[in-house]
């Protein structure tokens, strides 16, 4: 597991030599056990294992005693003991860093405090999904939940101040990274995880029965990814509620993102217009429905509330359309082009780079799909020959002749999977859709990287003008 210390800045540095201006990443949230970041435990806090420890020892909150006394794994338990020991050495002390957490503390109160409860519960629950705690607890019972806190307040605080330390610890990563001309481009799930802190607190803004079970559940029908199209297990938004008090929770939601973020990717944007309805009971996606969603009057409210610092980028992929293309383009937000889907059909393929238009962000290929040497791999000779005419040369590794398709885009924005950079087979996909076994596990490491690699990245970005 990588962290935001000394390598996340190297990773920065690495991209200011090679002339890149973004650096977009998955999801940023705590996860479940499966470590999908499109299935979080919240979407407003940030995932405690990706904070730096060693920054602690540097505060003098724990002792380099403590640190080696972490096993060789740095697990998310032995972070949080050493994170809970540093909390209680903080709590007793008045400096400027406790002076930053309570600013933290009141910045982010509207949230903070329900999750810290809910993770504290999950822990005492041993992880069991909200629905199966007490039932006092459970329906968020005010008597039940001020007990629990007077009983475990040490336990909860320490979460609050681990999302301090990871809010800390990413700010200055973006400040280093906004001080070197890169801007940082997140990722925002259009739905959020059932076991949620956000869907135990709010109930009745999501489709749930009495007990908090889902109704229904969100998805996509069969696509190029799944014969029996993809059964997320989301639960869906009650709209009506949602648009009643002025559509609060995503205005709340998307204000902590862009604190985090120069720029947010909203995954599955296609949902705002229609969203596939999935009865809870059934075990795919296969028999759902469209139904119509509040789109344009949310996204009217949002850019009301954030005028130009709203910089968002849609998500459409899969089935779009007329009436998804015409609300993407009425707010003026780029869309998404895969190059490993433009060289089936033919010459009107719209990803095709010949059939890009500018307010576009070009990819050779998403978490969602294979790395560009793993897909070449599965394909015929014939589609070999096919992709070599148009890109007008076989000699270098696809991988290269890929990403400068991508540059020599009309799209405005162009990121390449690192996979690609580092020229990975398909044993370094990131996720495999559909399945729920392997993925979101890959790591990188820094010998992979050649000087080579990163002169070719920097002369294609120089070649053209990215």
């Amino acid at each position: 597991m990588g962290d935001l210390g000394k390598n996340a800045f190297r990773f920065i540095d690495f991209l200011q030599s090679t002339n890149q201006k973004i650096w977009q990443t998955l999801p940023l949230g705590p996860t479940h056990g499966d470590l999908s970041p499109y299935q979080c435990l919240s979407s407003n806090a940030g995932n405690p294992a990706l904070i730096d420890i060693l920054v602690l020892e540097q505060q003098g909150l724990i002792t380099e005693t403590d640190l080696k006394a972490l096993p060789d794994e740095d697990t998310l338990i032995t972070k949080r003991r050493c994170i809970a020991k540093a909390w209680k050495q903080l709590s007793e002390r008045e400096n400027e860093l406790s002076l930053a957490y309570k600013h933290f503390f009141n910045e982010q109160d509207n949230w903070l405090h329900d999750y810290a409860l809910y993770i504290a519960l999950k822990i005492t629950h041993e992880h069991k999904s909200w629905t199966d705690w007490p039932a006092s607890l459970r329906d968020r019972n005010k008597t039940a939940l001020k007990t629990f806190y007077q009983k475990n307040k040490d336990s909860v605080d320490a979460i609050k101040f681990e999302q301090f330390l990871f809010f800390d610890q990413w700010h200055k990563l973006k400040s280093y990274a906004n001080e070197r001309g890169i801007e940082l481009f997140g990722d925002l799930p259009i739905f959020v995880a059932h076991d949620s802190a956000e869907v135990w607190c709010d109930r009745h803004l999501f489709l749930l029965d009495n007990n908090g079970h889902s109704t229904s559940v969100a998805g996509v029908p069969p696509d190029y990814f799944s014969a029996t199209g993809q059964r997320w297990g989301n639960p869906l938004y009650n709209w009506d509620a949602m648009q009643a008090d002025g559509f609060r929770w995503w205005i709340d939601r998307l204000d902590v993102q862009l604190k985090l973020f120069d720029i947010i990717r909203i995954d599955h944007f296609r949902g705002f217009e229609s969203y596939w309805s999935i009865p809870a009971e059934e075990p795919t996606a296969i028999n759902g429905n469209w139904i119509k969603a509040p789109g344009e009057q949310l996204f009217q409210q949002l850019s009301a509330h954030f005028g130009d610092k709203l910089a968002l980028v849609a998500e459409d992929l899969g089935i779009i359309t007329a009436e998804v293309d015409a609300l993407r383009e009425q707010f003026n937000l780029p869309g998404m082009k895969i190059l490993q889907f433009a060289f089936g059909g033919d010459n009107n393929n719209p990803y095709l780079p010949h059939n890009h238009v500018k307010n576009t962000v070009v990819y050779t290929g998403t978490h969602d799909n294979d790395t560009t040497i793993g897909w070449f791999d599965t394909l015929s000779e014939q589609e070999h020959n096919y992709i070599y005419n148009y890109l007008y040369q076989s000699e270098k590794p696809i991988q290269w002749l890929m990403i400068a398709a991508a540059m020599a885009s009309v799209a405005n924005t162009c990121i390449i999977p690192f996979q690609d950079v580092l020229g990975l087979d398909g044993e370094h996909r990131m996720n495999t859709p559909g399945t729920i076994e392997g993925n979101w596990r890959w790591r990188f490491e820094w010998e992979w990287l050649t000087e080579e690699m990163g002169e070719q990245l920097r002369a294609l970005t120089h070649t053209y003008q990215r």
